[in-house]
């Protein structure tokens, strides 16, 4: 997405173009989510899934240093939605404890990367400023363990073509490297503490946590952070089950989903497993961008996440 303006921070300086193209898209979808009343005549881009777990923290940092504000938290709906029922927060406890039974890699280094292979679509706007549908891709990222190791993006859709991508630094609050996640909470309570406190986005501050635990989900997760994040996604008002919904690769699943500003967003898990198997999006009712109710306006499927030794290198 193409824009005159430009919002540098000090951590943009020396980050190659491709960086600077990301980073920027993702602050604009932001500014434009926050600018709610002009919303009908040109609609943000929607959430790009996988995104926001790479790149949310340079661009939210990118936006204070712009001076950019963005919606208040209690903007936007679902701001009064009542809590989950009992299916579903026995659901997500379910999900919860499988989740605190999956293996810790083994020997995990510093220098290592996790690798997330995955299969999207989402809405895009073109240099006609109108929002379409991308053909369901494959896209491929290499994120460092500890998050001060050069990374690599690639998605030819979008022109990035083994884009290497050096590190923020320092580190903040709130990115989604392996050994910052393992210094998150493991009780449920000061976990969803923690989700209010760093959440962000021109949504609800509801809408805003349930993105995160979505964007959290995609990633690996150490056990007992994982087991904890998901009962505390259980006290989210307006998150409910779904009982079969099938993700971009045609897994069916079960989903805990939430809705939000005309589209439904729905967090897709095995039905057996309870492992994370993508994410979908889809209009709840005819939205201003043209996308009529019951379109799917965001897809996704995690079909690999694995630890490898060099960023470039594949399982």
């Amino acid at each position: 997405m193409k824009s005159e303006t430009d919002f540098p921070s000090p951590s943009e300086r020396d980050l190659p173009p491709g960086r600077h193209l990301l980073l920027k898209e993702h602050l604009m979808t932001e500014i434009r989510q926050s600018e709610k009343a002009g919303a009908a005549a040109a609609p943000a881009p929607r959430r790009r899934p996988w995104l926001r777990s790479a790149l949310v923290a340079g661009a939210v940092a990118a936006a204070v240093a712009a001076g950019v504000l963005v919606a208040s938290p209690f903007d936007g709906e679902g701001a009064q939605a009542g809590p989950p029922s009992k299916e579903t927060v026995a659901m997500l406890k379910d999900i919860s404890a499988a989740a605190g039974k999956r293996d810790v890699p083994k020997g995990l280094r510093d220098d290592q990367f996790v690798y997330v292979k995955t299969k999207e679509s989402y809405v895009s706007s073109g240099s006609d400023e109108k929002s379409r549908i991308t053909p369901p891709h494959l896209r491929e990222w290499w994120q460092s363990v500890d998050g001060k190791h050069t990374e690599v993006i690639n998605d030819p859709l979008d022109g990035f073509d083994n884009e290497r991508m050096p590190p923020d630094l320092p580190l903040v609050e709130g990115d989604k490297h392996y050994r910052s996640l393992q210094k998150l909470p493991t009780d449920a309570g000061t976990m969803r503490d923690w989700l209010y406190r760093v959440a962000s986005g021109g949504e609800s501050a509801d809408q805003n946590v349930f993105v995160l635990v979505g964007d959290l989900s995609g990633g690996l997760m150490p056990p007992e952070q994982g087991a904890a994040l998901f009962l505390a996604a259980s006290k989210i008002p307006g998150v409910e089950m779904i009982d079969d919904v099938a993700d971009a690769a045609g897994r069916h699943g079960v989903a805990i989903a939430r809705e939000n500003d005309g589209e439904r967003q729905e967090l897709i898990f095995d039905k057996e497993t309870k492992e994370f198997l993508g994410e979908r999006q889809v209009a709840v009712r005819d939205l201003p961008s043209g996308f009529e109710k019951g379109t799917v306006t965001g897809h996704s499927a995690v079909l690999e996440r694995k630890v490898v030794d060099e960023a470039g290198a594949r399982p």
